[in-house]
């Protein structure tokens, strides 16, 4: 299937490893020019290095997102060197198990701050240029915004504020032509998560626990496979797809447990 997206400039936010890359990735092998944004130096520069030597056309921004100045630049360096921007993914979030208990109110406003204000911000300051490209938005949230998980009130907060900025921005940008919409992981294998397994004392037997619980196959999502749900949302071949919440999760949110 041909997606239509040779030359399309597509803003990839936490784009430097795990689901952000493969979009990344995903991306340029479908011929439009990612533009990816991390702060993590050493992944970015190599993910860079690696599309270049494919011979693939891209941009990379060294920043943080949080602060809402740095959002404007972000966008505004996008349009300035490649003239244009036709798609938004948001897509920079960790866990940070901010909970009741474990939290307290300052440290539930860091969390929004980490997990969902920049979704806004990069996409108040894009919005100029998307809709002079009559482009496109997704929106990365997670499972637990519909199933909640304990002691991260931070992190599904915000990720279900996501869910209802996708609808709500679905609506809005109707009379433009704009569409958007939000792709929902479950488990997902990504360096984070990888970090996170190796916190506990016998990794491999959380592991078999997890993906025990995941219907599809008993294993865990690949980030190829989020990223390839993401390119068929952004491409004109989903036209007439728009305030969806989309989920690439294997049956870990929907199907009876019973399967499990």
């Amino acid at each position: 299937m041909d997606l239509q997206l040779k030359d399309k400039v597509v803003l990839v936010t936490g784009g430097g490893k795990g689901i952000g890359a493969a979009i990344v990735r995903g991306s340029a092998r479908e011929g439009a020019v990612p533009v990816f944004v991390d702060k993590d130096v050493e992944a970015a520069n190599q993910l860079k290095k690696d599309l270049c030597d494919a011979g693939a056309k891209c941009g990379l921004i060294i920043a943080d997102v949080i602060p809402p100045e740095n959002c404007a630049a972000i966008v505004e360096q996008t349009v300035r060197e490649f003239g244009r921007l036709d798609v938004l993914v948001n897509n920079v979030g960790v866990n940070d198990n901010v909970g009741l208990e474990t939290g307290s109110p300052e440290k539930y406003v860091k969390s929004l701050q980490l997990n969902l204000l920049h979704y806004y911000n990069v996409a108040h300051y894009a919005l100029p240029s998307l809709k002079k490209a009559q482009g496109n938005i997704v929106n990365i949230a997670s499972k637990v915004a519909m199933t909640g998980q304990g002691k991260t009130s931070g992190y599904t907060s915000a990720k279900g504020a996501i869910l209802s900025l996708t609808r709500d921005w679905a609506c809005e940008l109707l009379p433009y032509g704009m569409r958007v919409n939000a792709l929902v992981p479950a488990e997902v294998m990504t360096p984070l998560y990888k970090w996170w397994l190796n916190t506990f004392p016998n990794p491999e037997e959380k592991l078999q626990h997890i993906v025990s619980k995941i219907p599809l196959g008993k294993r865990m999502t690949q980030p190829e496979e989020i990223a390839a749900m993401v390119l068929f949302l952004i491409s004109p071949q989903a036209s007439h797809i728009t305030g969806q919440h989309v989920l690439v999760d294997g049956g870990y949110v929907h199907l009876d447990r019973a399967l499990t």
